[in-house]
């Protein structure tokens, strides 16, 4: 879902003035003024704007932030962010502009090359992204993703049977993020339960810790621990890249059993024969971006869907009624099931266009890039964008801060909002390739979670709240106390 979600890492890797001069050291120039830049002020020397944006975040009042800009100057305006110039562009042509423009690249933190690796797909461009990019996607397509869930369905109700059935009361967040990393280790890595699982989870676990942190390698630094985890996490991948190539050769294993089966098995030229089509370090590189970007985002949908629910019991009900209609109880979702569940989808993206787990990404001017209006981004400027300003334009979406999914429903057509307003996976050649994975997940881990449980919040008032650092965080994981209304038990499938 959503691989979008790590670019915005850059708005953590500087939470210190020290950090943001870090940055600005190789920006220390300030470029000559050029005509036809969009209004606004660059602000304080390397600062700029940093400082106010990131405690806006921390106080969960960036969405107020960037609105009070857009109403001072307008959709476009340049600002200083991080030790560079920068253009804000807000709205649903800045979106299209944003994606579709190839002279706008992708700009990630020094800190993310270094762990992650340098021939994932959010570094590459041209050429090289296509083709990365399009093995992972033709492996993530519908028709692929139809013969999987059925392994989705067992992780979703093996996890539900351990670790929330019997409980009075749960963490949901954390609970939510050990349900995906089991589905991605599952389905993208083909790795099954045990040590090499359990291994590479902890490297995992230990990367995240460093991956937005200042870019300093030094001892006793969070970054200088997660490179070290990075590298254990790609030792164990580069060993399970080997055992799958050895499996097709001996023709033990199939290229559809997982992703890295897949990608290994890809050819260049149309006759399958020829040399891979993507290198060990590609297939590695990538293979981490999947789990990073796939960890959290699904994780945070999820959990802010539950909290959503928890306050309003008439679309629970709704969609309790959707769910007992789309699978007798004992019997394994199907794509055809996971198809029917539309309003539990329409409650999904009505989540992710309140709370996006993505707060904005950056891009990079490879050329001065001239807007609609006149104005001009010159070469070596970065953009920085952010999906909250068009999900919570009142304007494109009536009464936007009340939770309706109606706005979602296809009968509605009439109402529909204008292209680029509802951009929580990105969109043009490089919208999210994890979307109709995270759309199944979604809803095979609702429609057991519904049908199953009622919960309540622990929290409520001041505390039932969230910040951003940068990924939206509920308090304390978001505790709710559980009433069973099903069994769940996981010895009754075949899983």
């Amino acid at each position: 879902m959503a691989l979008a979600v790590v670019v915005v890492a850059l708005l953590v890797a500087f939470l210190t003035p020290l950090a943001v001069y870090l940055a600005g050291r190789s920006a220390r120039t300030t470029p000559p003024p050029r005509r036809n830049l969009p209004p606004g002020s660059l602000g304080l020397p390397l600062v700029g704007q940093s400082l106010s944006l990131l405690r806006a975040m921390r106080r969960n009042t960036a969405e107020r932030w960037l609105q009070d800009r857009i109403d001072r100057y307008g959709p476009v305006s340049k600002l200083s962010l991080f030790g560079a110039p920068t253009v804000l562009l807000a709205g649903p042509a800045a979106n299209k502009a944003v994606f579709l423009s190839e002279a706008l690249a992708p700009k990630q933190p020094r800190s993310l090359a270094a762990i992650i690796g340098r021939r994932n797909m959010l570094e590459l461009v041209g050429d090289d992204h296509r083709r990365v990019r399009g093995a992972l996607a033709q492996f993530l397509r519908p028709e692929m993703l139809r013969r999987y869930v059925g392994r989705i369905d067992g992780e979703v109700r093996r996890h539900l049977a351990g670790r929330w059935a019997g409980r009075r009361t749960v963490a949901v967040l954390p609970l939510m993020k050990l349900l995906t990393l089991d589905v991605i280790a599952t389905l993208l890595f083909g790795l099954a339960r045990g040590a090499v699982r359990e291994r590479l989870a902890a490297a995992f676990a230990d990367m995240l810790e460093g991956l937005w942190a200042v870019p300093l390698d030094l001892p006793f630094t969070a970054f200088r621990r997660s490179l070290r985890a990075s590298a254990r996490a790609r030792r164990l991948l580069a060993a399970t890249v080997r055992e799958k190539k050895a499996n097709l050769e001996q023709g033990e294993s199939s290229p559809s059993d997982d992703l890295i089966s897949y990608l290994v098995s890809l050819r260049d030229g149309d006759g399958g024969g020829g040399r891979p089509l993507l290198t060990e370090e590609e297939i590695i590189d990538n293979s981490i971006v999947c789990l990073t970007a796939g960890h959290d985002t699904s994780a945070i949908l999820l959990t802010f869907m539950v909290r959503h629910l928890a306050d309003d019991p008439a679309i629970l009900a709704a969609m309790h009624e959707e769910i007992a209609r789309s699978k007798r109880d004992g019997e394994a979702l199907t794509w055809e099931d996971v198809a029917r569940m539309k309003l539990t989808w329409r409650v999904a993206q009505e989540t992710l266009r309140m709370v996006p787990p993505v707060f904005g990404s950056f891009r990079r001017a490879l050329e001065d890039v001239e807007l609609d209006g006149g104005y001009v981004i010159p070469k070596g400027w970065q953009v920085f964008w952010a999906p909250c300003v068009t999900h919570m334009d009142p304007a494109i979406y009536h009464d936007p801060d009340k939770f309706d999914p109606s706005r979602f429903d296809a009968q509605a057509a009439a109402s529909a909002p204008p292209p680029y307003s509802f951009v929580a996976f990105g969109g043009g050649p490089r919208i999210c390739p994890g979307m109709e994975l995270a759309r199944v997940e979604t809803l095979v881990t609702m429609h057991y979670l519904v049908r199953h449980f009622r919960w309540r919040l622990c929290c409520g008032g001041e505390e039932n709240t969230f910040v951003r650092d940068p990924l939206p965080s509920p308090a304390n994981g978001l505790p709710v106390e559980l009433d069973h209304i099903a069994p769940l038990r996981c010895d009754e499938f075949n899983s």
